[in-house]
């Protein structure tokens, strides 16, 4: 089963707490990004290909995968890959 990312951004700090913007459906390469369920994606912004703009690195719970999603202007994002080490997708071993 997939679930679909989706983000919100922070906006300023009230009296009231944290104000947030609605969320905003992710897309790369004109699809939906989508995590693995259960879920624990841990999605964070690092420009991976030090070009200026911020990429997209998404967890993968089960295989311990991560797909990274290239920043392209205006928001938009290139089509996932996995994260490589020596030509094969890297993994993160699970704990449990």
């Amino acid at each position: 089963m997939l679930t679909t990312l989706t983000i919100a951004s922070l906006g300023m700090f009230s009296p009231q707490g944290p104000q947030f913007a609605p969320p905003v459906r992710l897309q790369a390469a004109g699809k939906p990004i989508q995590v693995e369920a259960p879920g624990y994606a841990a999605p964070c912004w690092h420009d991976f290909d030090r070009d200026g703009k911020p990429d997209l690195v998404v967890g993968q719970f089960a295989g311990g995968k991560i797909k990274v999603y290239r920043g392209l202007a205006d928001g938009k994002f290139a089509a996932g890959e996995w994260l490589l080490a020596e030509g094969k997708p890297a993994e993160v071993p699970g704990v449990w």
